[in-house]
């Protein structure tokens, strides 16, 4: 997934004193993305920047595309992080410059490491289902894997668990409650999905030293005392040991947490750097066609680099 802003600001991330328990409810930002798709960008905020290693969360759809385009994002670049693809409806088309072309359906988990320089594209199949709904993420790399290799993951079979009383979920990302993830993780990482049905009441087992949010998928549920609607991140903070959640209909709810990440980063565009001279040289050989390889069969060009920003670039903490 690509950062489109024709004029991106840079994103302060990284190294902030850590909170403990907190809620604190972000909106999100109606984003054009692609040619046809609007989405609500929740990370990067104004006040909250990271949540563990999780550094940008956009949700999309539900979206009916019947006999439209649906998702239609040309090649662009990455370093310095992971994108994680995830669907509740719909299929996504994956290509990229490692020469993978993978489709992506609901609950599979689709995970790119850019590393020192990856390109993809993210298309909706021509013949594609009716409705698209789902969320793309990224995850900062430290700085001992930044550099690392590029790679493609794509994992169909995922730990599952049900709760009892009407509570179920997968682990899509890193561990929770004994379960983990195939999906390779740099940083210590929770990523789950819960289903809910209306009126059913659990606590999630958390990991005192990690950091939380959920983000609300479908449905309205009551997360610590706070009503969560679909397409809002309520941030929690770290220093928990479980948490209440109460489904006032049916819902569905993503929960994100990790290890509170101390790097101090800079994102700007598709690319996490330490510098801003991390940044240019990205940026440099991205317009010249270098370090990012060629995504073969994309109908079309590839994205063309954003001007940078009259300001310095300069690593900041995870939160203003």
């Amino acid at each position: 997934m690509s950062n489109l802003d024709a004029r991106p600001a840079p994103a302060d991330c990284g190294g902030e004193p850590h909170p403990g328990p907190t809620r604190d409810l972000l909106p999100g930002r109606l984003t054009p993305l692609g040619e046809s798709t609007v989405v609500r960008r929740l990370l990067p905020s104004l006040g909250r920047r990271m949540v563990g290693a999780w550094i940008f969360v956009d949700h999309y759809g539900p979206d009916d595309i019947a006999g439209e385009p649906g998702m239609q994002v040309p090649p662009h670049p990455h370093i310095g992080l992971q994108t994680v693809s995830w669907l509740h409806d719909g299929e996504v088309l994956h290509r990229d410059s490692l020469g993978s072309l993978s489709t992506i359906r609901p609950r599979e988990l689709a995970l790119m490491t850019s590393g020192h320089g990856i390109s993809h594209s993210e298309e909706s199949p021509r013949d594609h289902a009716r409705l698209l709904h789902g969320a793309q993420l990224w995850v900062a790399l430290p700085r001992e894997r930044k550099d690392t290799a590029p790679a493609f993951e794509h994992h169909r079979e995922l730990p599952t668990f049900a709760g009892g009383g009407g509570v179920s979920g997968t682990v899509f990302l890193g561990e929770f409650d004994g379960a983990a993830s195939p999906g390779t993780v740099h940083t210590p990482l929770a990523g789950v999905d819960l289903a809910l049905a209306a009126g059913a009441e659990t606590r999630l087992p958390l990991i005192e030293e990690f950091e939380y949010a959920v983000l609300s998928m479908a449905g309205a549920c009551t997360v610590d005392d706070v009503r969560v609607e679909p397409g809002s991140l309520l941030y929690l903070g770290h220093g928990r040991r479980d948490l209440p959640v109460r489904a006032d209909t049916d819902a569905k709810v993503m929960l994100l947490g990790g290890l509170p990440f101390d790097e101090k980063l800079v994102m700007w565009w598709n690319f996490v750097g330490r510098s801003q001279a991390d940044i240019e040289q990205a940026r440099t050989a991205w317009e010249e066609g270098r370090r990012f390889g060629a995504v073969e069969g994309y109908d079309g060009a590839p994205l063309t680099a954003p001007p940078l920003p009259p300001v310095p670039l300069k690593p900041r903490g995870r939160a203003r």
